[in-house]
């Protein structure tokens, strides 16, 4: 990421959890909480040799810049969950940032959805961050830690085609405002960053490079083009570190205008 040498120290002497965080937005946001200080968990969810490398790299990229990193595998959707954080306090030191990155989207008529799937978004997008967050109480801190659960403008967009991500992404937004009126009193923040379309791994694998529906989202975008991970990690960062101490309950979009 260009500029990471200007970026302001912010986070120095925090510990992030950042879930999939081996590609994509999970990864340049990893890569930017630690050139802020913060020595950071980047976890990965698959045994898949090339999803150790992927996070191996993120690794590497964060120790090439003098930041601290180490790589934990787990399922967000299981009981492995306990281990991420077991394992990042023995690593690392207890969290005081968990980012609830990890998820998953398909693009699917809601006639041709089978309930596999809308429940794989729903144990992946909600569940996940919901067990996650639960988990993380138990070793944040007692001054209080901070939690940034990652959303999307398809949360409330109405999107066709889009049934079970939406759905899904809306329930982090309740989420994360019931959370943050829960946990409020024991000085938790919650918080959801909502990006918009986002050029990533992910969206070149479901081939959407030159399709209709990718010039039309450029097009629907008022910046006029797609993001990059690098528009979204800045706002992570900011609502991981204290200058945002005051901002709990909220959604901030980063989608160029697109709504």
């Amino acid at each position: 990421m260009a500029g990471l040498k200007d970026v302001p120290a912010r986070l120095t002497g925090k510990v992030a959890v950042v879930t999939g965080a081996s590609k994509g937005i999970g990864a340049a946001i990893a890569v930017r909480l630690a050139a802020e200080g913060a020595a950071v968990a980047v976890n990965h969810s698959s045994d898949r040799p090339d999803s150790k490398q992927a996070a191996d790299r993120v690794i590497e990229s964060i120790r090439s810049s003098g930041g601290v990193a180490r790589a934990v595998r787990a399922d967000v959707t299981d009981a492995s969950r306990i281990a991420l954080f077991e394992e990042t306090v023995r690593l690392l030191g207890p969290p005081d940032v968990l980012v609830n990155n990890a998820g998953i989207y398909s693009f699917t008529p809601v006639e041709n959805l089978s309930e596999e799937e809308a429940r794989r978004h729903f144990d992946t997008n909600v569940l996940g961050p919901v067990l996650l967050t639960q988990a993380a109480l138990r070793y944040f801190p007692c001054r209080g830690g901070t939690v940034i659960n990652i959303g999307s403008i398809w949360g409330q967009s109405g999107t066709p085609r889009t049934c079970a991500y939406s759905a899904s992404k809306a329930a982090v937004e309740a989420l994360t405002r019931v959370l943050a009126a829960e946990l409020g009193p024991r000085g938790i923040r919650v918080n959801c960053v909502a990006p918009g379309f986002t050029e990533t791994e992910g969206t070149h694998a479901l081939g959407l490079p030159g399709t209709r529906l990718h010039d039309r989202l450029l097009t629907d975008t008022p910046l006029g083009r797609g993001g990059h991970p690098e528009d979204i990690v800045p706002v992570v960062a900011f609502l991981a570190s204290d200058e945002a101490a005051w901002i709990t309950g909220e959604t901030i979009r980063c989608s160029g205008g697109l709504r």
